[in-house]
């Protein structure tokens, strides 16, 4: 369970190089209708394809949001953006141990399917990996 959930991490919040930007009108009927039912107040909605996921990068309630979807318009996994302060209180102290000094640049609350919670938080070229109890999984090099 941990390792699709950190797949799915890595797929959905990782830079994707290989990712194939996608016109609203080349995305699948089932899978915007599944995406328009999840997130109804989305705004500046931008899609993206890697393998057979389709992944919406969009902005609700004035904050940074993505949904991965399968190809069937199952929702796998969606983050939204928090700042460092929301943080559990293990991954705060781990970042001021491990990485002291260094800029936060990015954070993220990633929830899959199941409602698995992880945090991405983004230090240089570098996205660290906690599960939702704020201990550290892994680290992923850019």
């Amino acid at each position: 369970m941990k390792k699709l959930t950190l797949i799915l991490v890595i797929v959905l919040f990782s830079t994707l190089t290989f990712a194939q930007k996608l016109k609203k009108k080349d995305v699948p009927a089932e899978i915007k209708s599944a995406f328009q039912k999840q997130f109804p107040a989305a705004k500046r909605v931008k899609w993206t394809k890697e393998d057979s996921n389709f992944e919406a990068g969009f902005d609700q309630n004035d904050t940074e949001h993505s949904a991965l979807f399968d190809a069937q318009g199952s929702l796998l996994a969606t983050a939204f953006a928090i700042e460092a302060t929301q943080l559990p209180s293990s991954v705060l102290e781990y970042l001021s141990t491990k990485y002291a000094g260094q800029r936060i640049t990015e954070v993220s609350k990633i929830t899959d399917a199941k409602g698995t919670i992880n945090y991405e938080v983004k230090i240089k070229d570098t996205d660290l990996i906690f599960d939702g109890e704020g201990k550290f999984i892994k680290e992923v090099k850019d």
